[in-house]
């Protein structure tokens, strides 16, 4: 079973994700993150592909993606490091990133990759989900791989139940329609979004992510989904320490305040 669905049995509440991006803040601090990440107790981890336009990115995991193209990390890079990280680590691993570099290096080669080094699943905020259904579904399908859909407080529940339905591992709700980056607490407007899917009855587990930096936000996207998904925060953290296990720990510490 995918290691994702197996989360998620064990552990239906209270997970915590974090993600970074790969090659920041040095090229060779990959490994370090993720392992020093899976010894402070994270559940879920997501390395994030560097790429000159993340559009769904605010201004510090932009800045961290530009720093790590700035590094010289790579796709083929980031293969090259994660090749044996399943010696060290048993979680489940998730790759974000975009189309363009996906694309570059071939989806189905990038998925026989994945399959290969233990990767189990991948977010892409620009695939739509048209082209998802008809052509890169069956492609991730043949590598059991879960292919991570966003919905945000303006989709549909119609689009929600369809997502629900041609999906697997888990939605990712993003807290606002606009781009990552820390907030001090969730609005009424959020919360309600948050309640509103939690109506829904759907079958997939459900994720929080953007703007989670703090305990009160921590708790209120635990006490509405399964878990949080951190990342602005914890990239910010690696810039202002540049030692992984620093930051980590800084991270646990501030979402206690």
């Amino acid at each position: 079973m995918n290691r994702i669905n197996q989360l998620f049995i064990k552990k239906p509440k209270d997970i915590l994700s974090i993600y970074f991006c790969a090659g920041h803040p040095s090229v060779a601090s990959t490994t370090d993150i993720i392992k020093s990440l899976v010894s402070n107790g994270i559940d879920m981890i997501e390395v994030g592909i560097p790429f000159s336009d993340p559009m769904a990115d605010g201004p510090v995991i932009q800045a961290a993606s530009s720093q790590a193209l700035r590094n010289g990390m790579s796709v083929r890079l980031l293969f090259d490091q994660l090749s044996d990280i399943r010696k060290h680590i048993d979680i489940p691993l998730i790759l974000m990133g975009y189309m363009n570099p996906i694309m570059h290096y071939g989806f189905e080669s990038f998925c026989e990759k994945c399959h290969t080094i233990g990767i189990d699943g991948m977010i892409i905020p620009d695939l739509p989900f048209k082209d998802y259904m008809e052509t890169y579904k069956p492609i991730a399908d043949k590598y059991d791989l879960r292919i991570i859909m966003l919905v945000t407080p303006d989709t549909s529940d119609e689009r929600i139940r369809f997502i629900d339905d041609h999906t697997d591992g888990f939605i990712y709700m993003v807290s606002s329609a606009s781009t990552t980056g820390a907030q001090q607490e969730f609005d009424k407007n959020k919360q309600l979004y948050f309640r509103r899917l939690n109506s829904m009855g759907l079958k997939n587990p459900r994720m929080i992510g953007f703007g989670i930096s703090n305990r009160q936000t921590l708790e209120s996207a635990m006490s509405n989904s399964s878990g949080a998904i951190i990342g602005s925060k914890y990239v910010s953290l690696l810039d202002q320490y540049e030692d992984a296990d620093t930051a980590t720990k800084e991270l646990l510490k501030a979402l206690k305040e």
